[in-house]
């Protein structure tokens, strides 16, 4: 395992991107997100999917001038038209419209079509927390390996969701999860690390568990909390995709054995100013009273910290800032072999 700090990382997703025809501005813009998905610990969801995205542009699946723009607005509404670009493009400018409406409407709801996938949900629930508000981003997965409760056919993906509420003194709290165990991503790193998954992430199709990554194509993720998982998983698939014209159910186009159709991947963006309920510094300091309330409660014997959502990821992204982002040898190997294709310049130490 290597490392690599955050400024030669994005300078080498820039470079991918560039020599890919993806225009300079848009290029970095890309490569500071998925630079800040690494530094936050999301490693499924950044440098690991250039390899990823990279092929379905030159595959022509992917348009890489892709211009996202605003098709349908309301004074607390908007609908963006990704242009089937890439989706980090069109759900930042997405987030922009919905903080700029919350400053005057109190609350702004911004929907995605026509996008493609755009890293880890929580980059974008902290755009609004980013500007003083409380963030909320749900959307589509790219690929279907959830059957409805009791059923064996792929119709649901891990639909994920993130809320993002900020503090005052402490940690702010930034749940992301996929509305299945784990999310695929993550499958996709066992498998190029050569691990065993955990039991209770996948199970084959009757019903048995499912521990070989490299046959993750012949079984099915299993939702959160059963039932419910599934049910949350239809609902935030119909926020995200069905009221955006976005695809949802047998629509959904599985872009990691599809490089050329176009995938229509839908992702929505919820901004709630706090400063229309209440004092803002009020508010924040009333997270931080909880937070501790919560961390400092009684816990059950061997527990040695009761841990908040986004702790973890802050601690991460301080270890990662002064010791580097951690590369395994596969995803190294994968990302010379990609540079050398494209023309750019390999990822350096």
């Amino acid at each position: 395992m290597s490392s690599v700090g955050a400024a030669a990382l994005h300078r080498f997703i820039a470079g991918v991107y560039a020599s890919v025809g993806v225009p300079a501005a848009d290029a970095e813009t890309v490569a500071a997100l998925m630079t800040e998905a690494d530094l936050n610990g999301a490693d499924s969801h950044g440098v690991f999917r250039l390899p990823q995205y990279v092929r379905r542009i030159r595959a022509g699946g992917m348009n890489p001038r892709a211009v996202p723009r605003l098709v349908e607005e309301r004074a607390a509404a908007g609908l963006v038209d990704g242009d089937n670009g890439l989706g980090h493009l069109a759900v930042a400018f997405a987030a922009k419209v919905a903080i700029e409406k919350a400053k005057t409407a109190g609350v702004a709801w911004c929907g995605v079509r026509n996008g493609n996938h755009a890293g880890p949900a929580s980059l974008y629930a902290r755009m609004p927390m980013q500007a003083g508000m409380i963030g909320m981003y749900m959307a589509v997965g790219s690929a279907n390996h959830l059957p409805p409760w009791g059923g064996l056919e792929l119709l649901l993906s891990t639909n994920p969701i993130a809320i993002a509420v900020p503090s005052e003194e402490e940690t702010d709290v930034v749940l992301d999860m996929a509305t299945t165990v784990a999310a695929y991503g993550k499958v996709k790193v066992k498998a190029q690390r050569g691990e065993m998954m955990p039991e209770g992430w996948m199970i084959d199709r009757a019903g048995n568990p499912l521990l070989d990554p490299k046959r993750a194509n012949e079984g099915l993720l299993l939702p959160i909390g059963g039932y419910k998982g599934y049910g949350l998983a239809l609902m935030l698939g119909l926020l995200a995709g069905t009221l955006n014209g976005a695809a949802m159910g047998s629509e959904v186009v599985d872009f990691n054995a599809d490089d050329t159709s176009v995938t229509n991947t839908g992702q929505a963006i919820l901004a709630i100013d706090i400063a229309a309920f209440g004092d803002p510094a009020l508010f924040r300091r009333r997270v931080d009273a909880l937070v501790r309330e919560l961390r400092e409660s009684e816990r059950l014997p061997g527990v040695e910290r009761i841990w908040l959502p986004g702790e973890q990821s802050a601690l991460k992204r301080r270890e990662r800032e002064a010791t580097g982002i951690p590369v395994p040898a596969p995803l190294r190997a994968t990302l010379d072999a990609l540079a050398d294709q494209v023309g750019a310049a390999r990822l350096g130490a």
